[in-house]
């Protein structure tokens, strides 16, 4: 689905693009300060999987590095935590629901497995039911998993980021 058309549990409004935010959801979302914790963390969050990433891989291919790993994939963890549950913050604010605002709501649906990863690695680690090598590959499909939500993060503010261009030009009466 097009993250430029209606992302609705119930489906896509017939291919119609239909805005993120109404002008009041973009207005509680231009006065809380929560749009701009989640600016912060999410980039916080890119670098500290970055660097996990290589790490992890690092382990993986040379068996050397696995505590700096596990403790990288750890702080990886808390960061996903740390948004989401800003997020969720920031989603009751703008939208009127902590999870599941139509607008968001396949977003949210993927971020419901993306943390379900996470915790998995959590518990492998924690109670060893799995070698380390399993344990760094669950982090690796925590990884996967993460990247597919953020590309749909990425790509349903951009798609709303140039819907509202495209609502200052045709209010203005410019063309582009």
């Amino acid at each position: 689905m097009s993250p430029s058309t209606n992302s609705r549990p119930d489906g896509p409004s017939m291919g119609r693009a239909t805005p993120l935010y109404t002008p009041e959801q973009r207005r509680r979302r231009d006065a809380t300060a929560w749009t701009l914790v989640q600016g912060v963390l999410a980039p916080v969050q890119f670098l500290v999987f970055a660097v996990s990433v290589a790490l992890v891989l690092r382990t993986l291919a040379t068996g050397r590095g696995a505590d700096v790993a596990a403790i990288s994939v750890l702080v990886k963890t808390a960061c996903l935590l740390a948004i989401m549950v800003t997020g969720a913050i920031w989603e009751k604010v703008v939208f009127g629901r902590y999870l599941f605002a139509p607008a968001f709501y396949w977003e949210d649906v993927f971020s419901m497995l993306v943390i379900a990863l996470h915790v998995a690695y959590v518990v492998a680690l924690v109670t060893g039911i799995v070698d380390t090598r399993a344990q760094l590959l669950v982090a690796l499909a925590a990884y996967a998993a993460y990247l597919v939500n953020a590309t749909q993060f990425v790509l349903k503010l951009r798609a709303a980021r140039m819907q509202e261009r495209s609502g200052v030009l045709s209010a203005s009466g410019s063309a582009a």
